[in-house]
């Protein structure tokens, strides 16, 4: 299962498997990640991402369809991943079985910045 930690605030998402998604502050594209819990940490399976520009630009091994950039990151499984807040964008959503709702439905709108990683227990 995949928590959000923010300061003293813990939130099971009650899923092994969300997507990530954000819009780019200066290109306004919107990028989006699959993320899953494994035995090794999370595991990032697939980035999209419906255009390029200002660091945004897809792997070279990406695949354009349906007019979106596709690709299977070659990441290591990470620990945590940390999510900040810039205030210049909306908030990160967190979409779970094809559901998306802010960050802030999970942890207070201000906390910054909001770890992601593996929970136990819950």
């Amino acid at each position: 299962m995949i928590c959000l930690v923010a300061g003293s605030t813990i939130a099971p998402l009650l899923a092994g498997a969300i997507t990530l998604a954000w819009t780019h502050s200066v290109e306004k594209i919107v990028w989006e990640e699959d993320w899953r819990s494994g035995p090794a940490g999370l595991e990032l399976v697939e980035a999209r991402v419906r255009g390029s520009g200002a660091g945004m630009e897809p792997q070279p091994e990406a695949r354009f369809v349906n007019g979106i950039w596709k690709w299977h990151p070659t990441l290591a499984p990470q620990r945590e991943v940390i999510l900040r807040r810039s205030g210049a964008t909306a908030d990160w959503r967190i979409c779970i079985s094809a559901q998306c709702r802010p960050m802030e439905a999970y942890v207070p709108a201000a906390a910054d910045p909001v770890v992601m990683k593996v929970c136990d227990g819950f």
